[in-house]
């Protein structure tokens, strides 16, 4: 049996890290892996000639659809659009959907929910240490009527990992209001 998660994906073409989070239904986060090697699915483009290796993603993201059951996935379609759109045609619209992090209330408030539901214990992670890395990186950056996104403090303190850890969260935390987990009513009714 496939085990079920929502992803979350936050991509770039040759600065900034590419990566995919996972989160469970019981609210576990971890860093998926692929490939014969095991690899973790995030990508710095430093170790890959510059640029991000799409062929790479391309192959992890086939991979997590065929060996997990994706429930929701939200991607930030900044540099994937194209991408994306194809992921969405090949997996399903319902599961593969654009989110985009630059719009400032949305944002807001899915970094807000992040940040309680740590807090409370109501969802927790495998301490990958690369998201670890980019979440202590993560600086809030004021935003008109009391808000507040993420930006990275200068141009090599990467925070890739942790937009993609709220992606996965806000898609699990949507995929439960939409009754992800909730029991199936598969009884037949006959009218006569």
């Amino acid at each position: 049996m496939k085990r079920p998660v929502c992803l979350g994906f936050d991509g770039s073409l040759n600065n900034d890290w590419t990566g995919i989070r996972a989160e469970t239904l019981d609210g576990f986060q971890f860093t998926p892996r692929y490939g014969p090697d095991r690899r973790p699915t995030v990508w710095d483009p430093a170790q890959w000639g510059g640029e991000i290796p799409r062929g790479e993603v391309r192959a992890a993201v086939d991979e997590l659809f065929s060996t997990l059951d994706v429930e929701r996935s939200y991607w930030d379609p900044e540099d994937w659009e194209s991408d994306i759109d194809e992921f969405a045609l090949r997996f399903g619209e319902k599961r593969v959907i654009q989110w985009r992090t630059n719009r400032t209330t949305q944002m807001y408030e899915a970094i807000r929910r992040m940040e309680t539901d740590l807090i409370t214990g109501a969802i927790s992670h495998d301490g990958c240490p690369i998201t670890a890395v980019h979440v202590a990186n993560a600086r809030k950056v004021a935003k008109p009527g009391q808000k507040y996104v993420l930006g990275k403090p200068n141009e090599h303190q990467k925070i890739d990992m942790a937009m993609a850890s709220i992606l996965a969260h806000e898609a699990a935390a949507d995929a439960r209001v939409a009754g992800w987990g909730k029991p199936v009513d598969r009884r037949v009714v006959a009218f006569r």
